[in-house]
């Protein structure tokens, strides 16, 4: 119950990163406009400074100072104007490389914590299956094993057992018609006799 609620809370928390990710990488984006947005109005500034300057220059050559006067006030306020909105852009950009840093670290971070979840349920499943085999499996097996073994070992002796008692049946009933054939006088004697033993002797006395 402990893994599984672990698990579950887990997948949750995964789910929360996941959002909190999505969510940064939105901030990026929309941080990312507004300095684009500052930027054309910047652009748009300086052009303005310039094309008054050109005019303003012509307007002094031309002896006309009141004219020249005003386009220099208006010049000096869009300075002003310039200057605050490349502080603004600085700033943008700081905070663009601070929250791309921020989001590399935490797709980084989630990627791991994804392989992470992948193996902790993997192991949850093999745990799972594992806790369904009957408690003493392996160990019936390992019983069946020995009978088996002692079975088959006990087959072939008797086979062995088998054999041999054919082969001393063989033996018997071939020294049995060898018995009677010497007995009939046919062949050589299987038994010595008290005749053989008498000629033996004599030969040995002489």
């Amino acid at each position: 119950m402990l893994d599984a609620n672990a698990l579950s809370l887990l997948r949750q928390q995964m789910r929360d990163a996941a959002r909190g990710v999505d969510k940064s990488r939105k901030a990026v984006a929309v941080v990312m406009a507004y300095a684009e947005r500052e930027k054309a109005s910047l652009k748009r500034i300086e052009a303005q400074i310039l094309d008054l300057e050109t005019r303003a220059l012509d307007a002094l050559e031309q002896n006309c100072e009141e004219l020249a006067s005003e386009a220099a006030g208006i010049i000096a306020q869009l300075e002003a104007e310039r200057d605050a909105t490349c502080k603004v852009i600085e700033a943008y950009q700081t905070q663009i490389v601070r929250l791309r840093q921020c989001l590399t670290e935490s797709e980084t971070c989630l990627r791991e914590l994804k392989q992470g979840q992948h193996m902790a349920e993997a192991n949850d499943k093999a745990q799972r299956l594992r806790g369904v085999m009957p408690s003493g499996f392996v160990n019936d097996l390992k019983d069946a094993e020995t009978t088996l073994k002692r079975l088959q070992e006990r087959q072939e002796h008797a086979e062995a057992t088998a054999t041999a008692m054919v082969e001393l049946s063989a033996d018997t009933s071939a020294e049995n018609i060898t018995e009677r054939l010497a007995e009939a006088g046919y062949g050589a004697p299987m038994k010595p006799d008290a005749t053989a033993v008498l000629d033996r002797l004599k030969k040995k006395a002489k």
